[in-house]
């Protein structure tokens, strides 16, 4: 009868036959998916959304698991003591329900880590205390431990799972339905056209979507039609919102605070962005055989001393004492503190716009002592700087630049960029233009008013290199030569204007330096870190680059599977090496940095070869990063030593003032309190320091 009784209980929570078989078809549509006929197919976010299904039923297994054992013991603790004022009977049943869960536990830990000699000395005190509880006869003890250790387990459990979907859910969520519009955004007769609400899984490539002030972008995709003030921090951790026009790019889970604005999708489900972030987030918080291994280490240590002294107490005080020791659990809470204190410090990180990919990073971070830095892209910005320009044959500075940036003025290119920002600081106002022609890779041609009176005649303008000026038949004088080659030496570029069949002049490009390039570098050598320079650039320009940045060293002219061998050399000479660069050229180098870092943005995250990746594009949060990264070791320290100490102080007591089991186990609870709380207190702090 007991027997039935106690299996009755156990089969009760086990999965229902529907869950089961419910799960065993999600699985047999799983591995369909892996063939590439039937994968292409069904939806990439349904295809998403069923394999997240039977992540969480296997999730929702071990809670079950969890959640029957802690009943099974709290049961057997009540079973315990109320057969001591009742009837032995319920001793007995409290006996062997605590003996089935000690028993399942074994099982599990004998085939899981000590027949595959994982963690041998954590796996034996974990092995043999339960044994020695029952074999002592200490079986409220046993049950009472039992149900502080469950109990804990599943606290952990749902403070990790209220974290990790916190950290994913601005990126996992999308809408049950959309507004699209039915037709192009403006009619023949100009009048809005009708909109039209689908569910979000219909939504494809080409819709055009209409969001309003106030709504979340569902998609990725280039805005078709209207404009509004774009809150991106979300994806990029900007603290000010953007200002998005016709044209411009916008990222699903960004928020439209004002403006319309309607959106020609791109990407949508698992395709945007956003998604990916999603699942790059999601990856890197499966932190149980990365990071945590750090917890593993501590507890791994502090197994042998505690089976070493419970042996030594056996002889000299007894079974209990001996078992008071076993229990004395050296950083044990190591277990549940270290993944929760990972968790919560990636949390931070992507709420300041800064994406690990791997979970280890953050970590090594904090052992990094040299900084290696790309030059281009990196330590300059993409948009160049219109330095001296040179007039010839009578063309007076500002003219040049005012041919050149009307000629300029639809294209998008840094060049232009740069030609016409120049334009705007010196207020100059761009005449009209006509006949626009665009060599792809060597310049544009169109005519351009000379002067803002109507009357005044059109003059044809090429700018653009000097190959475009020799196809386009226009002389270039030998004077010129010299500055080219100067210009080759200090890395600047030239950009040359002609005027009908005239060259007028040249315009100088320096490469700009990142406007907080400076602040970043001078702030590094503060906390005792080398900075180096790498680049396939000119030695020239590297080097003045590295003046005026007052970086340690540099090298130049340095090829991408070169830039590889550099870091390892450094390394050989015990350096830990942090190499930030665009993520995608410089993938190489990436790979073999201890840490890597790239500043290429929400755009690119998909195929970023960084394991950390600054999303707004700058070096801004680099600092930041930095100080998390020991924010991060100097918590983990402080866990350690608060769940150490206790253990120290349990075996003093049991040799020097007889602590007895029950003791043991209260301050097993109290340092796990203290060690978790201190995990979370990063995360209260930093919102805290939001909020003012």
């Amino acid at each position: 009868m007991v027997r039935n009784f106690i299996a009755d209980f156990v089969n009760r929570r086990r999965p229902s036959r529907k869950a089961l078989q419910r799960y065993t078809e999600r699985k047999r549509l799983v591995d369909l998916l892996s063939e590439p006929q039937l994968g292409s197919i069904v939806p990439q976010w349904q295809q998403f959304d069923i394999m997240k299904d039977g992540d969480e039923l296997e999730d929702d297994s071990v809670d079950r698991q969890i959640n029957r054992y802690l009943t099974l013991s709290a049961t057997s603790l009540a079973l315990n003591i109320a057969g001591v004022f009742i009837s032995p009977f319920l001793t007995l049943l409290g006996v062997l329900l605590i003996s089935y869960v000690v028993f399942r536990l074994l099982k599990n830990r004998l085939t899981t880590k000590i027949l595959k000699g994982k963690s041998v000395g954590v796996s034996l005190v974990e092995f043999l205390a339960p044994v020695a509880f029952i074999a002592t006869g200490h079986f409220v003890a046993s049950a009472f431990a039992h149900v502080f250790l469950f109990y804990s387990e599943k606290l952990v459990r749902q403070t990790e799972d209220r974290s990790q979907k916190s950290l994913m859910d601005v990126f996992g969520t999308k809408p049950r339905s959309v507004w699209i519009q039915k037709t192009s955004p403006k009619g023949d007769n100009g009048a809005r056209a009708e909109e039209i609400e689908i569910p979000f899984e219909q939504l494809a490539r080409g819709h055009i979507v209409a969001v309003h002030a106030g709504e979340t972008i569902p998609i990725d995709g280039v805005i078709h039609n209207g404009g509004g003030l774009v809150d991106q921090s979300a994806l990029t951790g900007e603290s000010q919102p953007i200002q998005k026009e016709e044209g411009d790019q916008v990222l699903a889970s960004t928020i439209v605070l004002s403006g319309q604005i309607y959106i020609e999708v791109e990407e949508t489900g698992q395709a945007t962005v956003a998604a990916q972030i999603g699942k790059i987030l999601s990856e890197t918080s499966d932190f149980k055989s990365s990071i945590q291994s750090r917890g593993e280490r501590i507890i791994d240590q502090g197994a042998w001393p505690t089976l070493g002294l419970s042996l030594l107490a056996l002889p000299l005080l007894g079974s209990t004492s001996a078992l008071a020791v076993l229990l004395s659990s050296f950083g044990y809470q190591m277990k549940f503190a270290a993944p929760l204190t990972v968790l919560n410090f990636l949390r931070i990180a992507s709420e300041n716009g800064v994406l690990i990919k791997d979970g280890r990073s953050l970590e090594l971070l904090s052992t990094v002592d040299t900084f290696v830095f790309d030059k281009t892209g990196t330590l300059t910005g993409e948009v160049p700087t219109v330095g001296t320009i040179h007039a010839l044959h009578g063309y007076e500075t500002d003219d040049l630049l005012t041919y050149a940036a009307a000629a300029e003025h639809k294209q998008t290119h840094p060049i232009a960029r740069a030609i016409r920002h120049k334009a705007n600081e010196q207020n100059i106002m761009l005449p009209p233009v006509a006949d626009a022609a665009v060599e792809i890779g060597y310049g544009v041609k169109m005519h351009v008013q000379a002067g803002q009176d109507e009357a005044a005649q059109f003059r044809l303008v090429r700018v653009g290199s000097r190959r475009f000026m020799e196809l386009e038949g226009i002389a270039v004088p030998p004077s010129v030569n010299q500055l080219e080659k100067s210009a080759e030496e200090e890395g600047t570029s030239l950009v040359y204007v002609a005027v009908d069949a005239q060259l007028g002049g040249i315009i100088e490009l320096t490469p700009t330096i990142r406007p907080e390039a400076r602040q970043i570098v001078r702030d590094l050598k503060k906390q005792n870190m080398s900075t180096l320079i790498i680049s396939g650039d000119r030695q020239k320009p590297t080097q003045n680059l590295a003046r005026a940045l007052g970086v340690d060293d540099y090298f130049a002219e340095v090829l991408p599977h070169e830039k590889a061998s550099l870091i390892e050399q450094l390394q050989a000479q015990g350096r830990s090496i942090c190499f930030v660069g665009d993520g995608i050229n410089d993938s190489i180098a990436l790979k073999k940095a201890n840490v890597s870092i790239s500043l290429s943005g929400a755009s690119n995250v998909a195929v970023d070869s960084a394991s950390i990746v600054l999303m707004n594009g700058t070096l801004d949060k680099l600092l930041l990063l930095v100080s998390l990264a020991h924010e991060m070791d100097t918590n983990l320290k402080t866990s350690t030593i608060m769940t150490v100490t206790p253990g120290l102080i349990c075996v003093s007591g049991v040799f020097f003032f007889h602590l007895g089991i029950f003791s043991s186990i209260l301050l097993y609870g109290g340092s796990l309190a203290l060690s978790v709380s201190n995990a979370f207190l990063p995360l209260i702090t930093h919102k805290a320091q939001n909020r003012r």
